[in-house]
């Protein structure tokens, strides 16, 4: 990559970054309410509102409240949330381990199920493996999370087959093993419905890249399958792959607001929707800030990733 283009993947990272936050302080600023009748109380008089509103620095006007927040950003400072006075960066983390664990686990176990199956299905199209894939894929892939969820907590988790926790989340250096049953089934979950996204799209690649004309010579010198399958088909069909499963970890760590709710996990997604409910600004933006960054350093992985899928892609970068 060269330094052009890190340049210009920084410049577009502060872009996103700006308008990110600007755009969710106005959003905010637009809901209906006021966060000091909710910090005062229902009970207060119009003059402890107004001495809950000066205190919290709101009856200042929107852009200069965005500015002062985004000033203590660059000093390292997210604020504090308007709600419990804890500081937001305690807040982000003590749930951002949570989402992020549910989600690389739920990402990884998609792809070790995704794989195989659109390798195998590529490989010999329209037979049983690769017509039963397809319907149980196109079944996940349309039932909605809180559906798939239930299902599991009925198998796994009701009745005589208590299994696993239906709900609940053990930290996981305070007991590994509890923390392992803890998120199997919110990861189950979230793998359901990727998993079968991920195979149809691989499937769909590498069905191409057999016809190419590289792969064909591979034939002709009388490479096994499995080495035309791995070391000639697999990377250069996985391109949209990387590309998807990157954005879905940025998609996840942010928006597994229904899993979590399910299953009670203390994650980002749940303080997200407190935070907008409670109409904690400062808590609100710093998880919005945190997302967005994660999105934009996610795309710059995903571009790295292309150089070693293939090194062709370097004459572009």
């Amino acid at each position: 990559m060269t330094a052009r283009r890190t340049r210009g993947r920084l410049v577009h990272l502060l872009v996103v970054l700006l308008a990110v936050t600007f755009l969710s302080f106005v959003v905010v600023d637009l809901l209906p309410g006021d966060v000091a009748v909710v910090v005062a109380g229902d009970n207060a008089t119009p003059a402890q509102v107004q001495q809950v509103r000066e205190e919290l620095g709101l009856a200042r006007p929107m852009p200069v409240r965005y500015l002062d927040w985004l000033g203590g950003v660059v000093h390292g400072d997210l604020g504090h949330s308007f709600r419990t006075g804890q500081s937001v960066a305690q807040a982000l983390a003590e749930r951002i381990p949570v989402s992020f664990e549910i989600t690389i686990v739920a990402q990884l176990l998609a792809l070790l199920v995704a794989v195989p199956l659109a390798i195998h299905s590529a490989y010999r199209p329209g037979r049983p493996v690769d017509r039963a894939s397809m319907t149980l894929g196109f079944a996940a892939a349309a039932t909605p999370q809180f559906v798939s969820g239930m299902v599991l907590i009925v198998l796994f988790a009701g009745g005589l087959s208590s299994l696993l926790p239906a709900t609940g989340y053990t930290g996981l250096f305070e007991d590994p093993l509890d923390n392992l049953r803890s998120i199997v089934l919110p990861c189950l979950t979230l793998m359901i419905a990727e998993a079968a996204v991920y195979r149809q799209l691989l499937r769909s690649d590498m069905i191409s890249t057999l016809r190419e004309d590289f792969i064909l010579m591979a034939r002709s010198k009388g490479l096994p399958p499995r080495a035309i399958l791995l070391r000639h088909a697999l990377r250069p069909s996985s391109f949209s792959l990387v590309t998807l499963s990157g954005l879905n970890i940025g998609r996840l760590l942010g928006g597994t607001v229904i899993v979590e709710t399910l299953f009670a996990i203390p994650g980002l997604g749940q303080l997200i929707v407190q935070s907008v409910v409670n109409r904690d600004y400062m808590l609100l933006q710093g998880a919005l800030l945190f997302v967005a960054v994660a999105y934009v350093v996610i795309n710059m992985l995903i571009d790295l990733c292309y150089l070693v899928l293939d090194p062709r892609v370097r004459g572009d970068a």
